[in-house]
C-alpha cells in the first residue's frame, strides 16, 4: 500500500492526502477496476509514441491527425507540447493540421533552437508553400520568445505567419485581469 501511494504522489496534481484517497478506492471498491487500469498503462506505454511527422501522440496504426485526410491542409497549428493539441481538439475550433515543437525557447533553462522541432516545421512549410502557419504558443515570456523567433525565420518562407489571439477569458472580468492581458485585448480587439 505504501509503494502505491508513493506512486500516485508522483503523477501532477495529485497530493500525499489524494493518493491515499486514490489507492484505499482502487484497492477496496469493486467498481475500481484497478487490473484494468494497470493494463491499459502498461499497453499505452508500450504502444504510445510521438508522431514523426507532427510530434503529436501516435500508435503503431499511426497519429489520429496526420492520417486525418479530412482536415484543412492549408492550416498548420504550431503549438509548445503534444499535449496543447488535446484541448483544441476537445473544442472543435481548430482543423488543419498541428506541428509540436517539444517545448519552448528559454535560454534559462539552456533550451535552444536546437532542442526544439524547428527543423522538421521548416521542411513541412518547404513541401507544402501557401500554408497558413499559426503560432498558438504561451503567453509567458518564453513563449512570446519562441513566437517571435519563429516570426522573423519563417518570414522568408513560403507561407503566412499568424498568432492566436490573447486576451480575457470567456466569463473573466475586468477585475481580476492583469495590465498585460488587458492591453493584448485591447490590441486584439475585432469590429462588431
Amino acid at each position: 500500500m505504501v509503494e502505491l501511494i508513493s506512486e500516485l504522489k508522483r503523477l501532477p496534481g495529485i497530493g500525499p492526502r489524494s493518493a491515499e484517497r486514490v489507492a484505499v478506492w482502487l484497492l477496496q471498491h469493486d467498481r475500481s477496476n484497478s487490473l484494468e487500469l494497470a493494463e491499459v498503462l502498461c499497453q499505452a506505454k508500450q504502444r504510445v509514441t510521438s508522431c514523426p511527422e507532427c510530434g503529436f501522440f501516435a500508435t503503431d496504426e499511426g497519429c489520429p491527425v496526420c492520417s486525418d485526410s479530412g482536415r484543412d491542409a492549408s492550416l498548420l497549428c504550431v503549438v509548445e507540447q503534444a499535449t496543447d493539441v488535446l484541448p483544441m481538439e476537445r473544442a472543435s475550433v481548430f482543423g488543419g493540421y498541428y506541428h509540436c515543437l517539444g517545448g519552448k525557447l528559454s535560454p534559462l533553462d539552456h533550451v535552444t533552437p536546437d532542442d526544439l522541432r524547428i527543423a522538421p516545421l521548416l521542411r513541412r512549410i518547404d513541401a507544402q508553400p501557401g500554408v497558413e502557419v499559426i503560432l498558438a504558443l504561451g503567453a509567458d515570456v518564453e513563449g512570446e520568445a519562441t513566437a517571435n523567433y519563429l516570426a522573423e525565420l519563417l518570414a522568408s518562407k513560403p507561407c503566412q505567419v499568424s498568432r492566436i489571439a490573447q486576451g480575457l477569458p470567456a466569463g473573466g472580468g475586468l477585475d481580476h485581469a492583469d495590465e498585460l492581458t488587458l492591453m493584448r485585448a485591447m490590441q486584439g480587439r475585432r469590429e462588431m
